[in-house]
């Protein structure tokens, strides 16, 4: 019963080893590799511009506009792979403000609401 106990641990574990060695032989360098986490970054940075955009059409422009400028921008500039969306993020950002800016100049007030 032990002699098959062996057998067992050490056909796993020679498996294991042959499963490392795969993945170390494909990239060369004797590691396994990482995670790349810089483009989902900047992809991420994207969308969150494009969400926050958005959603200061409706509330928070003030604040929202900004943020997804700035979210969009450093997207871009990082070279995220989804350009088109950091762009709308982008545009959206600098219409909150234009919203923002036209609602309280109608109002001559810096709170405004939809009711009126």
């Amino acid at each position: 019963m032990t002699l098959t106990a062996e057998r067992t641990a050490g056909s796993t574990a020679e498996r294991t080893a042959e499963r490392a060695g795969e993945r170390t032989a494909e990239r060369g360098t004797g590691r396994v590799p990482e995670r790349p986490t810089g483009r989902r970054d900047t992809d991420g940075m994207a969308v969150a511009s494009f969400v926050c955009g958005l959603l200061g059409l409706l509330v928070l422009n003030v604040f929202l506009g900004p943020v997804a400028i700035v979210l969009a921008s450093l997207a871009l500039w990082r070279g995220t792979a989804r350009r088109g969306r950091a762009l709308l993020g982008l545009g959206l950002g600098v219409a909150d403000l234009v919203v923002l800016g036209v609602l309280v100049s109608m109002d001559n007030t810096v709170s405004w609401g939809l009711a009126g």
